[in-house]
């Protein structure tokens, strides 16, 4: 069965679907038919994003293919179940993130992993302007971002990134937006001070 589903979610010639179809009206269409030529368009959509994605958090490019193909298949296996709430990137991108990040929890056994369970090491009345990440040289950006824990960089690269809202991230890791707005605040503290430590001049 797996093997079946895994062949399934190869890269298909799709010139047949148009492109300018959006992702609702192309699920709409692989429901009514389960014709896979409509399931590959969002492949070929979403896979480079998921892989990179993948390897920003995973840090392996053989584990990162490893996950890509999990998250497809279980796409593939709920896509019933995508409600069109949110935009379907949202949903793929709130798949993406809780897989990676419940791999890297299995592996290092530890919970801190888990965003609900950062600690609050710094002070969180001060507030870090958003210009201090997105005016940071892209290599630090890449090597900060490396040494943050994983639930802080995932939830970074889902605000500024992804460029997803408060209320989508909200809905991703079904926190309220109170909650989100405060995990956002502290991790930009943790890349601030692990910056500074890093980077002295």
């Amino acid at each position: 069965m797996l093997n079946v589903i895994i062949n399934f979610l190869s890269p298909l010639i799709s010139g047949s679907v148009k492109s300018a179809l959006s992702d609702e009206e192309i699920i709409k269409k692989y429901l009514d038919t389960h014709d896979r030529k409509y399931y590959s368009v969002l492949y070929d959509r979403y896979s480079k994003k998921v892989f990179g994605k993948c390897i920003s958090l995973l840090k392996s490019e053989s584990k990162a293919e490893d996950a890509m193909q999990d998250i497809f298949i279980k796409i593939l296996l709920n896509l019933s179940k995508f409600s069109g709430k949110s935009k379907f990137s949202t949903w793929v991108y709130s798949i993406t993130y809780n897989y990676c990040i419940d791999v890297i929890r299995r592996k290092k056994k530890d919970p801190s992993v888990l965003m609900d369970n950062i600690a609050d090491e710094y002070d969180p009345i001060e507030e870090v302007e958003d210009q201090f990440l997105l005016e940071t040289n892209i290599q630090r950006l890449k090597v900060i971002l490396d040494e943050i824990p994983v639930g802080d960089k995932s939830i970074l690269l889902m605000k500024y990134q992804d460029n997803l809202s408060i209320r989508e991230i909200g809905d991703m890791l079904e926190k309220s937006e109170s909650a989100i707005k405060m995990k956002i605040k502290r991790a930009k503290l943790k890349f601030k001070k692990a910056y500074y430590l890093k980077y002295k001049d």
